[in-house]
């Protein structure tokens, strides 16, 4: 990569080291997210505001700004979540243990690799955020390739948690039988969490170019597929539990490879001009970023997630006691 002072890479040899250790976490996130982006620039920031009515007519252009964002948004996150609900509902047609199984398994192990993924993932807001509105925007594609290579490499280490289940739950306080068909539920998940860390740097991929309508529309068609082939295939034809297992992991790779048709069609324009080796580049800089933004951003999703397996292992006690 050329060095110049015109008009360098977001992430030259030089920049792309010192951008992490140079920048504190706060100052870093508060001058480089992703809502920088849409900052107003000079005539098309509101006019000064002087009156009720002045107040009703800016707070109406800004709703309708920030929706036309959001709205998207906030329902895609819907969907993605409610592909786990759906089965633990259906699971609640097969028997108790199976709701209780995977409820334990949706809750902790998968609830876990989630917050892991997420979390580290979001580091990509903050660098696509950065490019974008620095115009650097053929570095997108190359953000999201490192994210790619860091997240899976995480996957492989997670999936431990996955193999050793049972060991994990008893230690837990779980109960045995619940134990060991959640750590068979568990073997079957494994594909998702893959799909975990390929589709969160996407969505922050895309997000960054504003093209939020695409994910809720590959979302929506997620869901109503799951709905239908979670009922075909764990109650119409019997297959269970592995039914809904399978089912979910390719409503989750369903996502994952429509938003890459998406992204591979060309609609994203310079942002992915193809596969690059920049990707693995400076990645240990990547990979402290990462870890400092799952840091930050899971401290209160860490206690969310005590409470959830405190409510799972006591609601699951109460299920089997009852039964």
């Amino acid at each position: 990569m050329e060095d110049n002072n015109t008009k360098q890479p977001l992430v030259s040899s030089i920049d792309e080291e010192q951008l992490v250790p140079q920048l504190s976490g706060q100052r870093y996130l508060s001058s480089h997210s992703f809502t920088s982006s849409f900052v107003a620039d000079g005539d098309d920031d509101i006019a000064p505001i002087t009156g009720i009515e002045g107040f009703v007519k800016a707070f109406n252009v800004e709703s309708k700004k920030l929706w036309y964002l959001a709205g998207p948004a906030i329902f895609t996150s819907v969907c993605q979540y409610s592909l786990g609900a759906i089965t633990q509902t259906f699971a609640g047609h097969i028997g108790t243990l199976e709701l209780a199984a995977f409820s334990i398994e949706n809750t902790v192990i998968a609830g876990l690799s989630y917050g892991v993924m997420w979390g580290m993932g979001s580091a990509l807001e903050t660098l696509c955020g950065q490019a974008y509105g620095a115009g650097q925007i053929d570095m997108l594609g190359v953000y999201m390739q490192r994210s790619w290579v860091i997240l899976l490499a995480t996957s492989v280490l997670l999936t431990l948690i996955y193999v050793f289940a049972e060991p994990i739950l008893l230690l837990l306080g779980q109960d045995k039988d619940i134990s060991r068909v959640a750590a068979q539920y568990s073997l079957w998940m494994i594909p998702q969490l893959y799909a975990y860390a390929m589709n969160f740097p996407i969505a922050k991929f895309l997000q960054a170019q504003s093209k939020i309508m695409a994910m809720a529309w590959i979302s929506a068609v997620a869901l109503v597929l799951h709905v239908l082939f979670s009922w075909l295939f764990m109650l119409r034809l019997g297959w269970g539990m592995a039914g809904g297992a399978w089912v979910l992991n390719l409503s989750w790779w369903f996502i994952v490879v429509g938003q890459l048709v998406y992204i591979f069609s060309g609609t994203c324009d310079r942002a992915w001009s193809g596969f690059s080796w920049q990707a693995f580049q400076n990645l240990w800089g990547f990979v402290k970023l990462s870890i400092w933004t799952f840091t930050k951003r899971n401290i209160m999703l860490s206690q969310e997630w005590c409470i959830k397996i405190t409510k799972s292992i006591l609601i699951d006690f109460s299920i089997l006691s009852t039964n």
